[in-house]
């Protein structure tokens, strides 16, 4: 069904989608963006479906958007690039949105969009080796579509820790500013995982929907306007010079002008 995930539901009805671009460090392709809404939606329609697992194959869990992928936005007309970053954004919504619990197994590394993904998950569990960082500032770019997701996931204030600098940082300090709710040792992540599952196979599944469709609306507002906000941002960053340079120094191998030595 896909080339760069992989979907499977148990007996109980529960699923688990797998980013499958090991060799990537599953870094978000378009084509992988695509498949993820088109996953979304299936699992959403998708009556024998219970729970979600979000996991990843590989060291890392999600390196961020493919740098080929960026490079070509770079290339492209403010419209392409405009669309693509819908693509992208609306993505993110569909996984935020889905009227099932999704829970993120972040077996290794997650940096920008990575970032983004672990916030859309109702709860996400991670190693306690990992490292987690937005790291678009460096490349010049910014956290734009993933912005509203992170922000409401750590609120403002913790956000704003990490939001701009590009600093990484490690599983406990993912846990105080609120991405994810736990870190285990590497051989009980599955444990860890399944324990967040299991409860969910007690409750009345329509409940559970209208529970977290609550939930969403009575906290961080995430509307129409506010996709088309950060959609905006990211297209303005990228007809920056500060992104060709960024793009083009991390193709290049050097430092970009404004790191100091």
């Amino acid at each position: 069904m896909f080339k760069t995930l992989l979907l499977s539901v148990d007996a109980r009805g529960v699923a688990t989608l797998t980013l499958n671009r090991p060799e990537k460090h599953n870094a978000l392709s378009g084509e992988m963006l695509l498949e993820l809404q088109a996953a979304a939606r299936h699992l959403s329609e998708d009556n024998s479906v219970r729970v979600v697992v979000l996991a990843a194959n590989g060291k890392s869990f999600c390196a961020g958007g493919d740098l080929g992928w960026m490079q070509a936005q770079m290339a492209a007309d403010p419209a392409t690039r405009a669309r693509e970053a819908r693509v992208l954004a609306e993505m993110l919504g569909l996984l935020n949105s889905l009227p099932k619990p999704l829970i993120g197994a972040l077996q290794g590394n997650a940096f920008g969009g990575g970032v983004g993904m672990a916030s859309v998950c109702d709860v996400a569990i991670g190693v306690d080796h990992l490292k987690m960082g937005l790291t678009e500032t460096k490349l010049g770019l910014i956290p734009a579509t993933i912005g509203p997701y992170v922000i409401a996931r750590m609120g403002e204030a913790r956000a704003r820790r990490v939001f701009m600098s590009a600093r990484l940082f490690g599983a406990v300090e993912a846990v105080d500013l609120g991405l994810l709710a736990r870190a285990v040792p590497a051989d009980s992540l599955a444990a860890a995982v399944e324990a967040e599952v299991t409860p969910y196979l007690a409750c009345a599944p329509g409940a559970v929907a209208a529970a977290k469709a609550l939930a969403l609306e009575l906290g961080a507002r995430i509307d129409g306007s506010v996709l088309e906000r950060s959609i905006s941002a990211l297209v303005a960053q990228w007809e920056t010079a500060e992104a060709k340079e960024g793009i083009c120094a991390f193709f290049e191998k050097r430092p970009a002008h404004w790191v100091s030595n």
